[in-house]
């Protein structure tokens, strides 16, 4: 073998074994390449798995809590609901101060000629509460002016304001009727009867016509006025 052919083997050994190491390298990358990607890809479906399972919890849990508050929400509701009811279903009663009204059964009614002077006519009919109770004679009462003849009117309201008139047992309330006096000796009135229901009452008592009260002139003119009753003094 001559020394050309000598070296051009050589050549092409060292060329085969290159090219079988560069082949060797090249499919350990390749490889290598297949591996990391594969672990890469295995490693990013965990995660994805990881994070689809986190979702769905933290979804649940949201879906709880909007529940529970919701579920909470609609309870404070109905309590409220509740205690609005049970508030509106309660009430004073008679516990706010005011009383039944004086019934005339309960009452000692009389009429007096209460008249301060001979110009001014006046007569005053008092109220005394004997019932057991303490009950309300607040407002006018109602009083008919009955004459001999058999007819009877009633008596106008002043202008006074009522005052709050509780009456416990055994107080007295009283009011007044004052009207002009008739000193011509022409008057036709004959008062014999004042027919009288307390306030806010539906039942009557006829009491005389004070015999001493001034002489009345004519209903007419007399100028006659009814007082709200109130408390002695």
């Amino acid at each position: 073998m001559s020394s050309n052919t000598a070296v051009r083997t050589v050549r092409r050994r060292t060329l085969r074994v290159a090219v079988a190491a560069l082949i060797a390298t090249a499919g350990l990358s390749l490889t290598a390449c297949s591996g990391s990607d594969g672990g890469a890809s295995k490693a990013a479906s965990h995660a994805d798995a990881n994070a689809a399972v986190g979702s769905g919890v933290s979804g649940s849990s949201g879906l709880k809590g909007n529940g529970a508050q919701a579920d909470s929400a609609k309870s404070g509701s109905d309590d409220g609901a509740a205690s609005s009811r049970a508030g509106s279903g309660g009430g004073a009663g008679k516990g706010d101060g005011t009383f039944e009204s004086c019934r005339t059964d309960d009452l000692v009614i009389s009429a007096v000629d209460s008249s301060p002077d001979e110009n001014t006519g006046d007569v005053t009919v008092k109220m005394t509460n004997k019932g057991g109770s303490t009950c309300s004679a607040t407002g006018f009462a109602g009083a008919d002016l009955k004459d001999a003849d058999g007819t009877s009117a009633p008596i106008e309201r002043a202008d006074n304001q009522p005052r709050v008139t509780n009456l416990q047992p055994g107080d007295t309330a009283s009011f007044n009727i004052s009207y002009e006096v008739d000193h011509s000796g022409d008057s036709l009135a004959q008062p014999t009867n004042l027919i009288v229901t307390p306030p806010n009452g539906s039942h009557s008592i006829s009491l005389e016509w004070p015999a001493e009260a001034l002489k009345l002139a004519d209903p007419g003119t007399a100028d006659m006025k009814m007082h709200p009753v109130a408390i002695d003094g």
